[in-house]
């Protein structure tokens, strides 16, 4: 076959070794070097698949959904949440007023959680409990987990001298008994919901704080850190828009954790009747009204709140225990 007869169907199938042969109108991609030439039609560049990466949430909804733990928490946590919700809607209890003719019924027809000291419905006043209790759990949950993350994540790119300081006050805030430091403040300040949430969250956040701060160091020395470094970027923005968003993995396990030990938390301080006050009532309340009739031999009133705090917290524990096997570090 002379050179006049080379067609480029026959140039594709030439058997010569390390023979370079480009098809027409398809670019060839060159060295790595100074001459390199464009790269080959049909690859993605790096920044596209930086940005075609799976996002957080549908890696933590694929993680969720392989591990059969967290499905089965989040299923007790949407089942739960609907029951605080939405419930009221459709089983209506008056739970303002006192109804002495019907106080301490047994669970029957009418009632299937029985009633309280007062005849008020506990499966109604389950349900309305339950909206405070996981009301102030998630906020008070979320607010430690941005607080603490961003701490934690300041403290382990500074480094030196600031990450030192930054770390005892952390160290300084965990020596001091929650129990202890939350009575304080209660006892200072008249409890409301958001009143609780802002104390909850303010002896929560400094676990969180180890946790990224331990996250930061490892991150802060990644190429694309050192790259915003070298590009004038300041650190705030390392921070915030690197930092912080990679350690979503840890940040997210230990959100579930914070949401169920903020419910024990509130229930523990309604429990000693410094939680939320009347009208409004939470599952801890209702242990502690249960518990001074338990010699009476109520035990519905206690059973069903206590149900409800260990089911919802075992659930957020589950959920915590399955991201953190199914979600990466690096998000």
């Amino acid at each position: 076959m002379t050179m006049d007869q080379l067609t480029p169907e026959s140039a594709d199938e030439s058997p010569v070794p390390g023979a370079v042969v480009a098809r027409q109108g398809s670019p060839v991609r060159g060295s790595r070097g100074r001459h390199a030439g464009p790269a080959a039609a049909g690859l993605p560049s790096a920044a596209e698949l930086w940005a075609a990466r799976p996002s957080w949430g549908r890696r933590s909804f694929a993680a969720i959904r392989a591990n059969p733990l967290a499905s089965a928490g989040a299923g007790i946590i949407v089942a739960m949440a609907a029951f605080c919700f939405i419930g009221p809607l459709l089983y209506h209890s008056d739970q303002l007023h006192v109804f002495l003719s019907r106080a301490n019924l047994s669970p029957g027809a009418g009632h299937p959680l029985g009633t309280d000291g007062d005849g008020n419905d506990e499966l109604g006043r389950l349900m309305i409990g339950g909206r405070i209790s996981l009301e102030v759990g998630a906020a008070s949950g979320l607010l430690a987990a941005i607080v603490g993350s961003l701490w934690g994540a300041a403290a382990g790119y500074a480094g030196g001298v600031a990450d030192a300081v930054m770390m005892r006050v952390v160290d300084a805030g965990i020596a001091i008994p929650t129990v202890v430091l939350l009575l304080v403040m209660v006892s200072i300040v008249r409890p409301s919901t958001w009143v609780l949430v802002l104390f909850i969250a303010a002896t929560s956040w400094l676990s969180t704080a180890r946790l990224v701060r331990a996250e930061a160091i490892t991150l802060r020395v990644r190429e694309y850190v050192q790259a915003v470094r070298v590009m004038g970027g300041s650190g705030m923005r390392v921070v915030v828009r690197h930092i912080a968003p990679n350690a979503l993995g840890t940040i997210a396990v230990n959100v579930s954790f914070q949401i169920a030990n903020a419910i024990l938390v509130l229930a523990t301080l309604s429990y000693l009747n410094l939680g939320v006050q009347f009208p409004s009532v939470d599952w801890g309340q209702m242990i502690y009204l249960a518990v001074q009739a338990i010699d009476n031999g109520y035990w519905w009133q206690i059973v069903a709140p206590g149900t409800a705090i260990m089911l919802v917290v075992v659930a957020f524990t589950m959920l915590g225990d399955g991201l953190r096997d199914g979600i990466g570090q690096d998000v």
